[in-house]
C-alpha cells in the first residue's frame, strides 16, 4: 500500500452536516434545508475569518454562533428548536458506506485518522456515536494549534505525528477548499464531491474525484 496513512476530514466527509436539521425538518418548517445550508456556510465562513484575523474561537462556539445567524437569515424557521439542533450536532449520522470503507482500510494495514476543524470533544462524540472510535489511530483537531484549515500547520500535524512525508498521506475531504489546502501542502488528495459541485482551484487539483468513499484506492 503506497499510502500508509488515510486521513479524513470529518464534517461533510464522514459525517452528514445536514443530519441535525433533517432530524427536525418537519418542526423547523418549509425552509429547513435553507436553514441547514446557511448554518453550514456561516460555520465555515467564521472559521476562515477567525483564522485570518488570528482570533481563534472553539469550533463549537462558531457552530452555535452560526446557527444564531442562520435563524436570523431564515426567519420562518422555528427558533425554539435551537437546543435540539445543537444537541443533534454532537451525534451526526455518518454516511452509509463509511464504516465498511474504514474497516477495510484498517484490515489492509493503513493508519487512519481524522483531521478536522472540530473541537476534540465534538469529534470524539461524533466518532463514538457512529461506532467508529476504535478504527482511528488518531483524531487531530485544530484546537491544539488555535487556528483553522487551510493553514499549512494543520496538515503538518499529520506528517509530524506519523513521521512520514506528505505524499505518503491520502487525504479525503468533501470540501474543495480543504482539498486545495491539502494539495498545496503535498498530500495526495481525494475530493468527495457528494453534492456534485463544480470544480474550483484548478491549479490545486485533487488526484481523484469520487461521489463517495467506496471508490477509494487502497480498499483492495
Amino acid at each position: 500500500m503506497r499510502h500508509t496513512a488515510y486521513v479524513f476530514d470529518a464534517y461533510g466527509t464522514l459525517f452528514d452536516v445536514h443530519a441535525a436539521v433533517r432530524k427536525y425538518a418537519d418542526k423547523v418548517g418549509p425552509d429547513a434545508q435553507r436553514l441547514s445550508d446557511v448554518w453550514r456556510q456561516k460555520q465555515l465562513e467564521y472559521s476562515w475569518v477567525r483564522a485570518l484575523m488570528g482570533r481563534y474561537r472553539d469550533f463549537w462556539d462558531l457552530t452555535q454562533e452560526s446557527l444564531d445567524t442562520a435563524f436570523a437569515l431564515v426567519p420562518s424557521a422555528d427558533k425554539s428548536l435551537k437546543s435540539d439542533l445543537l444537541n443533534a450536532y454532537w451525534t451526526l449520522d455518518c454516511y452509509q458506506e463509511v464504516p465498511e470503507v474504514l474497516t477495510r482500510l484498517k484490515q489492509n494495514g493503513a493508519r487512519l485518522a481524522i483531521l478536522s476543524n472540530g473541537s476534540p470533544t465534538m469529534l470524539e462524540a461524533a466518532a463514538e456515536a457512529a461506532g467508529l472510535s476504535d478504527l482511528f489511530d488518531e483524531i487531530f483537531s485544530v484546537d491544539m494549534l488555535k487556528t483553522f484549515k487551510t493553514d499549512p500547520k494543520v496538515y503538518d500535524m499529520v506528517t509530524t505525528h506519523f513521521r512520514i512525508y506528505p505524499d505518503a498521506v491520502s487525504f479525503q475531504s468533501s470540501n474543495r477548499w480543504d482539498i486545495a489546502g491539502a494539495t498545496a501542502f503535498g498530500f495526495r488528495t481525494v475530493w468527495m464531491n457528494r453534492a456534485g459541485m463544480p470544480d474550483e482551484y484548478p491549479d490545486l487539483a485533487p488526484a481523484a474525484v469520487l461521489k463517495d468513499l467506496t471508490g477509494l484506492p487502497g480498499l483492495g
